[in-house]
């Protein structure tokens, strides 16, 4: 076959195509479990991280999830554990942000009168910008945070250190993806509470 036609360039495309797609599949089916343990331990994670659990290694992630309950409310799962003494309930969320969905974990006490800790698993906000809310100065001021009757208000700053105020910095430049945390953080207080019976 003349090395040179057009035939013999598509068949070599098509060969050398083949061969990378099929290595691709085969690493993909090979990796596949792995994958879904390191979203599944990402996930429990943040979860343990909202309810004011911190660890260090995947199995003791694993590990401390196994205390953690998981309550059915309203066709809503809601997650209760006991932390120094406290109980504490967190839950998933999704909200829009400025360019797609915000994907997190918030927990409160058990009297949803204060945050207890906030974590965020996907986003598409702005890097630099809006991606700041995965940031630990951001998600820091929401452990211990009183909640106000009007909720949590965003104000301009650099992270509020004042957990008695109900307020917590909102990020600058941000503007957009701070409305739509504050929108979404207090949706998902009021959510909660409904979901405890408003205790």
């Amino acid at each position: 076959m003349n090395k040179q036609s057009t035939i013999y360039s598509m068949v070599f495309m098509f060969i050398v195509a083949f061969a990378f797609v099929f290595l691709l599949s085969l690493t993909n089916e090979a990796t596949r479990e792995m994958v879904e343990l390191n979203q599944e331990v990402a996930r429990k994670r943040a979860v343990l991280s909202a309810l004011g659990i911190e660890s260090l290694s995947d199995e003791e992630v694993l590990s401390r999830f196994e205390d953690v309950e998981q309550l059915d409310r309203d066709d809503t799962t809601i997650f209760r554990a006991t932390v120094d003494g406290e109980t504490v309930y967190a839950k998933e969320f999704a909200g829009s942000g400025l360019w797609g969905t915000i994907e997190g974990v918030l927990g409160v006490n058990g009297e949803v009168s204060r945050t207890v800790g906030l974590e965020i698993i996907n986003h598409n906000e702005t890097p630099g910008l809006g991606g700041r809310i995965t940031e630990a100065w951001f998600k820091e001021q929401f452990a211990g945070e009183q909640i106000a009757e009007a909720g949590i208000a965003f104000t301009a700053g650099d992270g509020d250190t004042d957990p008695a105020n109900s307020e917590v910095d909102g990020i600058t430049g941000a503007t957009r993806t701070t409305e739509s945390m504050e929108r979404i953080v207090n949706s998902e207080i009021d959510r909660i509470d409904s979901l405890l019976g408003g205790s």
